[in-house]
């Protein structure tokens, strides 16, 4: 199985153990006398079945993650970069977009509000940072269909 199978495969437990944990919480409570739509600990059986499942997934991606290298740098470093990246293309855009607000007053008299940073210059580092995220991103999505995951 390549890792970006497992990864597809991580999403999908992750997202059948939320429901388990919803079904798990209607099925809780029932009163007296009556029995509940689903069993409970039939549940519960499943909900540890697929948690263990998870974390055996998660434990080969992530030695996948640390073994698997491409220009001297490993798939987690790589993960890493790009989701600080990420915070740092998002706190760029809010910036340029409350610089980009532009002067304004409303006659002569007025304080003339401007923005305190090149927005310009700003823009242009933020197409920088967004090109090295896409690359990086496109370097990982390679690799990850490209390696096999660890047995």
């Amino acid at each position: 199985m390549k890792v970006a199978e497992a990864l597809q495969l991580r999403a999908d437990l992750n997202r059948r153990i939320a429901q388990l944990g919803e079904r798990l919480n209607a099925n809780a409570l029932v009163q007296e006398g009556e029995s509940t739509p689903e069993d409970p600990k039939a549940l519960l059986r499943e909900l540890e079945e697929s948690v263990k499942t998870l974390e055996e997934l998660m434990y080969r991606i992530n030695l996948s993650n640390a073994g698997t290298r491409q220009d001297g740098k490993t798939v987690t470093e790589m993960i890493a970069h790009r989701d600080a990246l990420r915070v740092k293309i998002e706190r760029y855009r809010s910036l340029i977009s409350a610089a980009s607000q532009g002067a304004y007053r409303a006659s002569r008299t007025e304080i003339k509000i401007l923005p305190a940073v090149d927005v310009k210059a700003l823009q242009k580092q933020l197409d920088a940072l967004s090109r090295d995220y896409r690359e990086t991103d496109n370097t990982i999505q390679a690799l990850n269909w490209s390696t096999e995951l660890p047995e």
